[in-house]
């Protein structure tokens, strides 16, 4: 069921949810509802309680419930004939990048360096580029799980509510699913040794004064659990490893890299600053974390495979290192 949108967005709204919407994330719901809205937007109204559900405050997080009412306040949206956010240019890119699409999902292969969704001073992300390539089905679009902006590789896009609950459902391993299975290749500083296949080290979410999202563990953070398996060795200067994480926290394989001693080249937060550099030199000016594959089964219980290649600028780096071997 589709929710027809307000006549004068610059008023209160009130709207009921159906069945269909049930089990959405508030935050997903309103950017939604309030197409073109800024992200920051978005979560200022909900910080300050300008959205309500029930007549209550509510957290982003919030997943809505059928019969639910939602107050939303009045808010400035673009006009319908106001100018694309994005450029020809990324809208082919990422057209090109496409990499499986049905009637239900698009999976495609993310650049390293464009962001998931709008926001935080960037005006578009992925979701909002597949959105402008896919107007007919605008209105269902939304990003089933997310990657760090300069992580490249496989993202889930579901086109249909039925899938976004399928899939989050798998993500969560609700119902004995046999959950998503996500596979990630980077590149390490130095030998990783083969007796590390796992790292469990639970992980603590830190906000910065500056506003920066920080991870760090901690024995009062959530379980994180990752298996590492190593795919090539450059002597002892760098590893090339495959990274398969069991749970699903922010940032987990950067920091569980780096918490094994063996951060990931070109990251900025967590990585080492005189190894990026050096693999920088070698052309390699990007973060090497790929998520290369994805494995999940479908409603009509087909299992989908999906592969990712990481790109010119990583394949050049990787041949420029064999000289370490």
């Amino acid at each position: 069921m589709k929710i027809p949108a307000s006549e004068a967005p610059s008023a209160v709204q009130t709207v009921l949810i159906p069945e269909d919407l049930a089990g959405q994330r508030i935050d997903n719901f309103l950017l939604t509802r309030l197409k073109g809205a800024p992200r920051t937007l978005i979560y200022r109204i909900l910080r300050k309680g300008e959205v309500r559900v029930n007549k209550g405050r509510i957290k982003p997080d919030y997943r809505l419930k059928a019969g639910d009412s939602v107050r939303i306040p009045p808010v400035r949206l673009p006009e319908p004939n106001e100018p694309a956010l994005v450029g020809r240019g990324i809208l082919q890119a990422l057209e090109a990048s496409i990499l499986y699409e049905d009637k239900a999902l698009i999976v495609v292969n993310k650049p390293a360096g464009l962001a998931v969704h709008g926001g935080s001073g960037l005006n578009f992300g992925v979701i909002e580029a597949i959105r402008q390539l896919r107007p007919e089905a605008s209105g269902q679009l939304e990003l089933v799980h997310r990657l760090d902006r300069d992580t490249s590789g496989c993202l889930m896009i579901a086109k249909r509510r039925s899938m976004l609950r399928h899939l989050h459902a798998a993500l969560r391993g609700d119902n004995g699913s046999d959950s998503v299975t996500k596979r990630y290749i980077a590149l390490v500083r130095g030998r990783w040794p083969a007796t590390t296949k796992r790292v469990h080290a639970p992980l603590q979410k830190n906000n910065l004064r500056s506003g920066e999202r920080m991870v760090e563990v901690d024995a009062d953070g959530k379980e994180s659990l990752t298996e590492f398996r190593v795919l090539q060795r450059f002597g002892d200067f760098a590893t090339l490893v495959e990274a398969q994480p069991i749970t699903g926290r922010t940032h987990q394989i950067r920091v569980h890299a780096r918490h094994a001693g063996h951060p990931i080249a070109g990251d900025p937060k967590y990585g080492d600053d005189d190894f990026s550099q050096k693999i920088k030199e070698l052309g390699g000016k990007r973060l090497f974390l790929h998520a290369a594959s994805l494995r999940t089964e479908l409603p009509d219980g087909a299992v989908l495979e999906i592969s990712a290649e990481p790109g010119q600028m990583w394949d050049s780096t990787l041949a420029r290192l064999t000289g370490y071997e």
